[in-house]
């Protein structure tokens, strides 16, 4: 298959049907339309997770369907642009896809978000479990891009670093320096332990979590590089034998 079709959207069913019968890995990514921070884009997620499905594309035996763009976004609620799914709709939604795919013949799925939410996350594993215990032949994986994040070695990047921090910030100014700033001011999150609280905000005041002042496009570079490598073992590992 060339690069163009890999993308389930580009394809005509000939060609759909025809690269199902080769057994590709199907990768099913999610984004968010959510705040982060006054430096970077309501769709950051989407943004890197597409850049993440364009370098797969040239690396991997795979039939990439379109970005689902919404997720479900909890201690981010209440800031402007935030928009969120609930838990049961993301859950429901991500299970019909992935019954499609098993039923035009999917057997290596991956399941992948630039959003890495803990509810969102529940949602797509629950979704995916579902259907792993009703076709128990197939191999699916589900994950956030930024599960791999935190082992990168380099960049002096702080353990508590998370959401449009350091890391996040340095990949948006490699990918899109067009829309994306360095961000002016650190923040790091307050978490109540055990409490279910109305304000998430109070949490999470800033709405970044991490210092993006030391954020670069060097930096985010071998952060992407880190994490297209890690991304390929994994597949390999774990979805690799037909």
């Amino acid at each position: 298959m060339t690069m163009a079709s890999k993308y389930a959207k580009e394809m005509n069913r000939e060609e759909f049907a025809a690269a199902m019968r080769g057994d590709p890995v199907v990768i099913l990514p999610i984004g968010s339309v959510e705040e982060h921070g006054d430096h970077l884009p309501l769709g950051s997620d989407t943004i890197e997770i597409d850049f993440v499905m364009g370098r797969l594309a040239e690396k991997l035996d795979c039939v990439i369907l379109p970005t689902l763009n919404y997720g479900n976004c909890g201690s981010t609620y209440n800031f402007p642009g935030t928009m969120s799914v609930s838990f049961d709709s993301l859950r429901a939604f991500i299970a019909d896809i992935l019954d499609e795919i098993i039923r035009h013949g999917g057997r290596r799925i991956l399941v992948i978000s630039g959003h890495a939410g803990t509810d969102h996350m529940a949602a797509m594993r629950m979704a995916a479990k579902g259907l792993v215990k009703k076709n128990p032949e197939v191999k699916m994986m589900v994950m956030s891009d930024y599960d791999l994040v935190p082992d990168y070695k380099g960049g002096n990047i702080p353990s508590w670093d998370g959401h449009a921090g350091k890391a996040e910030t340095s990949r948006m100014l490699n990918i899109r320096p067009d829309i994306s700033k360095r961000g002016k001011t650190a923040s790091r999150a307050k978490y109540n332990e055990f409490m279910v609280l109305p304000d998430p905000e109070s949490q999470f005041p800033s709405g970044v979590n991490g210092d993006p002042r030391g954020a670069s496009a060097e930096l985010g570079k071998k952060i992407d590089d880190y994490v297209l490598r890690r991304l390929l073992a994994l597949i390999e590992k774990n979805l690799g034998e037909k």
